[in-house]
This record gives C-alpha cells, structure tokens and sequence, in this order.
C-alpha cells in the first residue's frame, strides 16, 4: 500500500507540473496579500461542509472566492449558481493551486485526501484552510506541519467551535481555577436520523461521466465505482474517519483549547455496528476512555467520549469539565458553572461507621472531632450557579475563518487552530478508531506526536 502511495504521489506531482505549465496566466495577475487587499479564496471540495466553509468565509470583509474545485459536475454547476457564474470551476484541484490570483484554499474534501492537497497547496504558496480531521492517519500528521513550518504560510484546521464565546469563557474559567483540578471530562454527540448518521442523498445522474472517480480513490485501494462510497464516503475507512474523524474531534478539540493540554499518553475504545447495516465498515455506537497525564497546565484526568447514531431515547449532547470544586456544562452555544465545596469536616454518623462503635468510644470520638473541627468548618458554602450565553447573533464559523484571515494579513503562522494543534487533536481520534478496530490500548507521546510501544 505505501508502495502505491509513493507512486500515486508521484504521478500527481509530474501531473502538477504540466497542469502549472499550460495555466492560462496572460490575463492573471500576481498578486501579493496586504492588510488593505482583498484575499481572493478557492473551496476544494464543495458538498455539504464545503457550501458552508465558503458561505462563513465570505461573510468577512473583503474576501473574495475567486474559483472552486469538485469532482462531482454538478456541484460545479451548483456552485457558480450559489456564488457567481463568473467564478473559474475546475474537477482538478491542480489547477486551482497554479493559478497566481489565489491567495488561499479551503481543503474540504473526503479525510484521505486532507494531507496531499495540503502539502500541495503549501508548496504553491497557498495559505489552507483544512477541515477537521486534519489527515486521516497518525501518519501523515508531521509531514503536513514540517510542510506548513517551511512554507511561511497560514493554516488553520476547521472545528471552528473553539471560536465561539462559551469556549473561550470556558477556558478564562478553568484558567481562574473556577472548577478546582480537572478530574474527569464527558461528552457526547448522539443522533438518531438517516442524514444525520451520513446516509445523505445522491444525485440521480451520478455516474462515471459525472463523477472523476479514480481521482476520488487517490491512494485508497481500487474498486469498481459505487455512487453510495462517493457521496456517503464518511461511511467508509477508506476514506473516512468514523465518528471519531467526524465528531470526537470537535470534542476533543475544544477541551484542548480550554485545558491548554498537549493531549492524552493513553486510549481505548469499544463500540459496534448496532443499526445503520447498510454496508458501511464503521461503527454507529463508540466509546473511548482517554487518559489524560499531569502537566504543567492541569491535573491527570479522564476523558469519556460518546456516539451513538442509533440513540431512540433522549438525546442531550453535552460536554461536562468537572473538577474537585464543580463542573462545566458546555451545550449549544452556552455553558453553565456549579462551583461546590466540600466543607473541610468530613461529618459522621448516617451511612457510618460511627453507630457500629461502643458508647465510650463514640463519646471520645465526639470530643476529639468537636476538638478538630469548630462550628465554621462544618458548612459547605452555598452552591454557586453562574449561566454564560454568547452573545446574541454570534457566527462561530465566521469567528474562526476571521482568525484565519487576520493571521494571513499579518503574516503570521498564529492561528488558533493551527496544524500542530490540529495534528494532537486528530492523532488522538484517529487513535481511537486504532484501538477499536485492533481491539488494544493505544499508548501515545503527546509531547513528541508519535505513537508509543508500536510493533
């Protein structure tokens, strides 16, 4: 497989060449970003997250989308009837990369194809936009980030969520200590529907003329094509990431902002195929339990991450931080703090072993504890319940393409999401698809990026 791999990469590259060779640049002017120009965008891959990636970077000012790629024809013509006829649509993203009027790119395709692209468009002087999982194998993560670190460009990874309010207040409140220690970390995304769980529509034309189906493969083993792997792709591992790939990352995205964590050294998962059979080779229902070591920034503590596509009960998608002094509830686009203390006297009797002593001694025990804990010390301070709501209107999507923009006219590699953040965001998810599939625990370096005790 990495045989045919190097191959394809290669035959891409001489392909490249030639495609930058023949691109008609007589009428195409060079031009350089400035604070005071407009930053002319092109959208690689535009389905459902591509329309919507082009639709919240456009509503900055002064961007412009100057051309799309997709390997889907209608999707092209769909795109120049949604953002203009005018703008230059192509099925080869090669040819998006050579053109000098494009200042950067929004890499929103299938997961297997996030690290070529974006090595492509680094190495064109592109600045990239890349949707979440930033690769789709522990393996290509440190290629991406060398690539980006030599290019002088800005890169931002899109699980934009950590650009909105709730998790910035999130983090001042972690930051504040609000919480005491971390100690254990829940969340979940549930779902009960068909489009909800990737089974989404395809076009009555899908065919081999309408689709470039063998670029769609790229280094994904050969097979006949199938309308169903093209439009349905997050069902399957050669493309996809699962449920991991696609949510996990947004949960484990957001409590790597808010902890300042450099990730988990310990991961397992178990879950199974339990509703969606409809030939997808993935799991509907997955949990893992990832360990979290202590660092300079935050206690050890535990992550539990959930997803079950075949939930019929109540379905209440949340992330809950909680700490030795209360806990964070982030849902939607708010969060709720419940600060409690223990008070410093254990108390006694009740559910105790105290009852079960003899007169003399619960007498002796009395006075010894009334010695060591006076009056004060027995009350809990009341349970403190602050409610945070963004504020109104607030676009988190748009909020995290403005970052990406405002590091390109500053020409700085600063994004919030940047690949080394992106790449230990998605190596632990891509970690727990590991440890389903090969049923073992995954040990993992989060300072030094690199899978642990691999044999």
């Amino acid at each position: 497989m990495e045989t045919n791999r190097r191959s394809f990469i290669k035959s891409l590259s001489v392909a490249a060449t030639v495609v930058a060779a023949e691109a008609p640049f007589n009428i195409i002017k060079s031009l350089k970003v400035s604070p005071n120009d407009k930053i002319r965008i092109a959208t690689i891959g535009v389905g459902i997250q591509g329309h919507y990636d082009t639709q919240a970077a456009l509503k900055n000012p002064d961007v412009e989308l100057v051309a799309v790629a997709d390997l889907y024809t209608g999707r092209l013509e769909r795109a120049k009837a949604t953002f203009g006829k005018d703008i230059f649509t192509t099925r080869d993203y090669r040819q998006i990369l050579a053109r000098k009027d494009i200042d950067a790119v929004l890499v929103v395709t299938p997961d297997h194809w996030h690290d070529r692209i974006t090595i492509d468009a680094l190495k064109a002087g592109k600045h990239v936009y890349c949707e979440k999982p930033m690769v789709h194998q522990i393996g290509e993560g440190k290629a991406v980030i060398e690539a980006w670190k030599t290019s002088g460009k800005t890169m931002q990874v899109g699980s934009q969520r950590i650009s909105g309010a709730n998790f910035v207040e999130a983090k001042r409140m972690i930051q504040a200590g609000d919480i005491g220690e971390i100690n254990y970390v829940e969340s979940n995304n549930d779902r009960f529907n068909a489009i909800g769980a990737w089974n989404y529509s395809i076009p009555t034309d899908a065919s081999l003329q309408t689709v470039d189906w063998d670029m769609f493969l790229g280094d994904a083993p050969k097979r006949a094509f199938e309308a169903k792997r093209f439009f349905r792709w997050r069902n399957y591992r050669d493309y996809g990431t699962g449920v991991a790939g696609d949510l996990f990352v947004h949960l484990i995205t957001g409590v790597h902002f808010v902890t300042n964590s450099l990730g988990p050294n310990r991961i397992f998962s178990s879950g199974n195929l339990a509703y969606w059979k409809d030939g997808r080779d993935v799991p509907d229902i997955l949990t893992s339990i990832i360990d979290y070591p202590k660092t300079a920034q935050h206690s050890a503590f535990q992550m539990v991450l959930r997803v079950n596509f075949a939930n019929a009960g109540a379905i209440k998608n949340s992330t809950r931080i909680i700490g030795n002094e209360g806990e964070i509830l982030i849902g939607g686009n708010n969060l709720i703090l419940s600060k409690r203390k223990l008070p410093q006297a254990p108390g006694y009797n009740g559910y105790d072993s105290y009852f079960t002593f003899s007169d003399d001694v619960q007498k002796e025990f009395v006075k010894k504890y009334d010695a060591q804990y006076p009056p004060e010390t027995r009350t809990a301070e009341p349970v403190k319940e602050i409610k945070f709501e963004a504020p109104s209107g607030e676009d988190e999507h748009k909020a995290h393409f403005a970052n990406f923009f405002e590091n390109i006219r500053a020409g700085s590699q600063k994004t919030i999401e940047d690949p080394i953040f992106g790449f230990r965001a998605a190596a632990p998810v891509l970690a727990c698809n590991k440890s389903y599939f090969e049923n073992k625990v995954i040990n993992w370096d989060p300072v030094a990026m690199t899978l642990k005790n691999v044999k």
